[in-house]
Order: structure tokens, then C-alpha cells, then sequence
């Protein structure tokens, strides 16, 4: 056993402050608690609304992002990777990163990097039982769209001292690699990558890590591990010149389709085999997930039928996920992470504060700072 303290870092979700585009399709003022406030129990014992102990804060403020930072790394969170999204020409849900993180007095405490997320943005603030849900804003990603985004984290984001490297290299992420790579192609992909590294030379910031996050094969993201599929994923991954892998999220199979719920502990036991799969079978780093929890039915139309064989986001709820079973699981991936099998350079949280999906570490009235404890039981402050 190998006595290794990980970096932890929780993605985030920035989508509690004010945006225009938001604005556009939903109102003035609109923020995702807006969402979070409307929620309903739609079963029997079913624990809805969540509710912030902290307050309904706009994440934009530097005093409300120093109050989270303060938060994070006391309870043993070193970095936040920021959900990040370019949609028509422009980025979206970037206020809270560049106007309130960025300017917190105590930034030099914690770490940042961004996950583009380049998938649609769909009407699902709150969707209805419509299945696929109406496109707001297409994430397809054109050549000039990819030299844009990377060249906006550049100029914007790279240089900056508490930004997240990985042996000195500033760390960028891509949720949908597969998605991206069947758009681009996986040569013209291969070509801007490059590109992208001499860019970020260009500019003195050395070397580039490269992160992929979903690569979009379905037996794998359901543990078959067919041989075929995972050596078409090391194929892709090698194609691109990929530095690393994430998990986002757990997935789980769902063996009771007129259930709206699953155990949570059935969930991690699942992922917990899969931490060792992804690991010995892909051929690059892989950083695992500890997920707080899952429950999307406050992005559902709340006077539509509950049914999770709806699609997303009709999904099954996980249960029990209480701070004693969030420790259970913090505790194996610390062993896993102990342990040979171990190749990556990150633990990822799902999440800090995905309060419509159910997954989030920040107190509510319902566990106080009972995940946070959790994590620095078991981990110590962040270091």
C-alpha cells in the first residue's frame, strides 16, 4: 500500500447567477435556484426541495466565491474543475469563474481548470416528458469553434497563478471527446490538438495536459468491457495524443425498471469494480469518481408523471445517500488510490454543487456540512 494523498478536485457547476442567454430563454433575473426552489416530492419519501444552508448566493460575488473556497479547502477539496460551455460564438456561464472566482481575494488558496462541455444545451431548466428535449444552443464544434475555445482558455485562463497543472502543464478537459472527435474527425481533431499544444507554447506556458472525460462507448459505460470497444477507445485516445482520462459520473444498471429509485451503496459497489477495469484496460491515466449522490427530477416539468424511462432528466434517483455512505465510499477510493492499480493524478467529486441533479457536497439543511465532514475525515484539509 502506497500512503498517497490524491488531489481532490469537485467539478462545478456554474449556473447560480445571472446570464443573459439565460435570460433569454427563461427570463430576467432567472438562476438555477429558481429550478431548485420549485422541485417536489414526486413519490412517497421522496426528500425535495433541497435547501441550501448557506443561502440561495450568487456565485458571481467574489465575497460568496471566497466564502466556497474557504469551505473547500478546509474540508479537503484542493481544486474545482469548471463545468465551462461556448455556445454562439461566445462563452456561457462564465460569470461565475472570471467575475467571482477569479477575483476572490483568496484564489491563491485553490485550483482551477475548465471541462469544455460540448454537448447541446437542451431545454431541461425544467424539461418536459418530450424526449429528445428541444436544442436551445447546438455544441457542435466546427475547427474555427475548437481554435476559439482554446485560444479564449489562453488568453484568459492559463497564465493564471492558481490555475491546475499536472507536471507544470495547465490541465484542459473535454467532456464528449467521442462526440467532438466524430464531428471533427479524428484527423482534422488530431491536427487542432497539436495546434493547440504549440499555441499554448507560443505563449510560455509549456507544455499542454490533455484530459478526455466520455468516450462515448456504450458497453463500456454499462461494464461489459468488451475487448473490441475498449481497444477501439485506446485507439481514439492514442489517435488524439491524449494525456489523460476522468470519470464524471458514475453509471449503474437498472435492474427494476418500474422503480423510480436505486441504492446508492448497490451504485458504488458497481463503480467501485470499475475503477480497477478502467485502469488496468485503458491505456492512459485514469483519474476515478465519488459521486455525492443523483436525483434530477428538479429539472423535470414538475406537473408531468414521474416515469425514469423517460430520459434524461426522468432518470432514477439514487437513495440513501446519506454523509455515513458517502464516507463508506470516500474510504474504498482511497484504498483503490493506495493501492498499484491506482494510474491517475486526480480524485473527481460529482459534485460541489449540482443541486438539480442531486449531487453536491455543499451543506443543506437536511445533512449540514455532513459530505465536507466526510471528505476530510477521510482525507485530511486540503494540502
Amino acid at each position: 500500500m502506497k500512503n498517497r494523498r490524491p488531489a481532490i478536485l469537485a467539478y462545478y457547476f456554474p449556473n447560480w447567477h445571472v446570464d443573459p442567454r439565460n435570460e433569454k430563454w427563461h427570463g430576467k433575473g432567472w438562476t438555477e435556484w429558481n429550478v431548485t426552489k420549485c422541485a417536489l416530492p414526486r413519490f412517497p419519501g421522496h426528500k425535495q426541495p433541497k435547501v441550501p444552508l448557506l443561502g440561495y448566493e450568487d456565485e458571481a460575488d467574489p465575497a460568496v466565491m471566497e466564502k466556497q473556497i474557504e469551505i473547500a479547502v478546509s474540508h479537503g477539496v484542493n481544486g474545482f474543475m469548471f463545468d465551462w460551455y461556448y455556445y454562439e460564438g461566445r462563452p456561457y456561464r462564465n460569470r461565475c469563474l472570471e467575475e467571482g472566482l477569479m477575483k476572490a481575494a483568496n484564489v491563491n488558496k485553490i485550483k482551477f481548470a475548465v471541462m469544455w462541455c460540448n454537448h447541446d444545451a437542451i431545454q431541461a431548466h425544467p424539461g418536459s416528458r418530450a424526449f429528445p428535449s428541444p436544442v436551445l444552443a447546438s455544441g457542435k464544434t466546427t475547427p474555427e469553434i475548437f481554435r476559439a475555445v482554446t485560444q479564449y482558455c489562453i488568453d484568459h485562463y492559463f497564465a493564471h497563478p492558481s490555475y491546475l497543472r499536472v507536471d507544470g502543464k495547465p490541465v484542459f478537459s473535454i467532456y464528449s471527446l467521442k462526440k467532438m472527435a466524430g464531428e471533427l474527425g479524428v484527423d482534422t481533431m488530431r491536427s487542432l490538438i497539436d495546434d493547440f499544444r504549440k499555441r499554448v507554447r507560443e505563449a510560455g506556458l509549456g507544455e499542454l495536459h490533455f484530459n478526455g472525460v466520455h468516450v462515448g462507448y456504450h458497453k463500456i459505460n454499462n461494464f461489459s468491457f468488451d475487448q473490441e470497444e475498449t481497444d477501439q477507445v485506446n485507439a481514439l485516445a492514442a489517435a488524439l495524443g491524449l494525456d489523460s482520462r476522468s470519470a464524471h459520473s458514475w453509471g449503474w444498471t437498472w435492474p427494476d425498471m418500474t422503480s423510480p429509485c436505486l441504492d446508492y451503496g448497490a451504485a458504488a459497489e458497481e463503480n467501485t469494480v470499475c475503477y480497477r477495469h478502467f485502469s488496468q484496460d485503458f491505456q492512459l491515466p485514469f483519474n476515478p469518481v465519488v459521486m455525492a449522490g443523483w436525483d434530477s427530477s428538479p429539472r423535470t416539468l414538475q406537473s408531468d408523471v414521474f416515469d425514469p424511462a423517460g430520459g434524461y432528466p426522468f432518470s432514477k434517483i439514487l437513495t440513501d445517500s446519506t454523509p455515513a455512505q458517502f464516507e463508506k465510499n470516500l474510504r474504498k477510493a482511497k484504498e483503490f488510490i493506495e493501492s498499484d492499480a491506482y494510474t491517475g493524478n486526480f480524485l473527481m467529486l460529482h459534485s460541489w454543487n449540482e443541486w438539480t441533479e442531486g449531487a453536491y457536497v455543499l451543506p443543506d439543511r437536511e445533512n449540514g456540512y455532513g459530505h465536507l465532514e466526510a471528505i476530510r475525515k477521510v482525507f485530511g484539509p486540503a494540502q
